[in-house]
């Protein structure tokens, strides 16, 4: 008995170094994969002289392009082929996800399962194609129409070029689509967020060396620097908050009798996240704006209209703002819907006998969660455009690194708390079932 025993302990540890051993291996993959997609930042697009396109960058890096350049880790000012980086796969899954909401066929292919959802992946695929080749053609056309103090941006212009560059980008995009892909599945966290995090993070440091530049040759002031640093580190408080606050429902089961003993009476709290939609709308709405201004960012010169397009397009600008706010007001609303349906949840508490105190199970129920859940949606709507839109005020004011506006911290807090949560996880389900079969043994000896 005592060497069953040993044999039982020795296959729990066993067990748990193995499950240790995965998530080692799921940290490393991620890694691998994410140095993958830092050295494609440097790969440049054949044809293309990168200075020229760096130059255009500092003139009018400002605006989305800057945005863009920012969310693909410098790679648009390399001219690299990740130069569109992932943001036509997002584009394209908040397309689906908007039409699935108004098509009925498309509806249908949700409640489906897993295979209504395959489907929907490849028409998120066949719509990222679409995306990426539109965006690419804009890129090579305003290339061609391009020139620096060196001389025009691309060597030999023509259809070849254009080819050659629409192919290298769109490839680049649906790369980076499967890396991303291959990150959630075999990797810790969600890869789409995490390629995107990376981009930013990697340009953090150089982005801090010319904010004390500017402290040193007079650009700004002591004061000041010390000053967005306070607010810097309030603003990663504030997001760290309220990301991890919750409204907490108390859902109560009643007791039932079977036989002479006595189940359920439990008491347990339904926790709803103040920001539900989390990272998400200002990604959104980062990837919609940035498809009407592609072109019209290149356009350097332009008809008049295309110019005052781009211009407004700026940032700091009234429209950039207000567009921007109005979009991630929406896709708070909208992705807190995609994800939460308070009538399958109240159907589901019906189902198995819970019930809220005082609310009355069924229509009422839901009624209820739908009331809390606009509420809660309401101020974290507006916590996501005061984080995105108030450090925009000091970028254009005193010409701050773009790395440091409240999009790139919100994305770099949020996808980091994001993937320690699913380290955390992984630890204590090895650590659960640790316990589980040192209780076994015990039980066997």
């Amino acid at each position: 008995m005592a060497s069953a025993a040993e044999q039982l302990a020795s296959n729990m540890s066993m067990g748990v170094f193995s499950k240790a051993t995965e998530l080692k291996q799921r940290l490393w993959f991620t890694l691998g994969a994410l140095i993958v997609y830092r050295v494609g930042t440097y790969v440049p697009v054949p044809g293309v002289d990168a200075s020229v396109m760096a130059e255009m960058l500092k003139s009018h890096g400002t605006g989305l392009l800057g945005m863009f350049d920012m969310f693909g880790g410098g790679a648009l000012g390399r001219m690299a082929v990740f130069a569109l980086n992932i943001m036509p796969y997002i584009s394209a899954s908040i397309i689906i996800q908007l039409m699935s909401a108004a098509v009925p066929q498309l509806e249908a292919l949700k409640k489906e399962g897993e295979q209504g959802r395959k489907k929907l992946n490849q028409y998120t695929r066949y719509l990222t194609v679409f995306i990426a080749l539109f965006q690419a053609y804009g890129i090579a056309i305003g290339l061609e129409s391009m020139r620096g103090n060196f001389g025009p941006a691309v060597i030999d212009p023509g259809m070849f070029f254009r080819f050659s560059c629409v192919i290298t980008l769109v490839g680049g995009t649906m790369f980076l689509m499967w890396l991303g892909e291959q990150i959630t599945a075999r990797g810790i966290g969600n890869g789409t967020s995490l390629i995107i995090m990376s981009g930013i993070v990697a340009n953090l440091p150089s982005a801090a060396v010319n904010l004390l530049k500017m402290g040193w040759t007079g650009g700004l002031s002591a004061f000041f620097i010390l000053f967005f640093i306070v607010l810097a580190t309030a603003t990663i408080a504030a997001i760290v908050y309220v990301e991890r606050a919750q409204r907490r429902i108390n859902v109560q089961y009643p007791k039932r009798q079977v036989g002479n003993r006595m189940f359920g009476g439990d008491s347990t709290h339904m926790p709803l996240k103040i920001n539900t939609s989390g990272v998400i709308p200002p990604i959104f709405a980062s990837s919609i704006l940035l498809i009407p201004a592609t072109l019209a960012g290149f356009a350097s010169g332009g008809p008049a209209w295309v110019q005052w397009i781009s211009g407004q397009f700026a940032q700091g600008q009234p429209l950039y703002m207000v567009l921007y706010a109005a979009m991630i007001i929406f896709f708070s609303y909208f992705y807190t819907a995609v994800v939460f349906n308070p009538e399958e949840t109240a159907d589901n508490l019906k189902k198995y006998g819970g019930f809220i105190p005082g609310i009355r199970p069924g229509s009422a129920t839901a009624a209820y969660f739908d009331r809390v859940l606009t509420r809660l949606t309401t101020v974290g709507g507006i916590y996501l455009v005061v984080i995105c839109l108030l450090p925009q005020i000091l970028i254009t004011e005193y010409g701050l690194p773009f790395y440091f506006g409240g999009t790139s911290i919100l994305i770099v807090v949020s996808v980091t708390m994001d993937t320690v949560t699913q380290v955390q996880s992984h630890l204590l389900a090895h650590q659960y079932e640790g316990l589980i079969r040192k209780s076994r043994v015990k039980g066997r000896r």
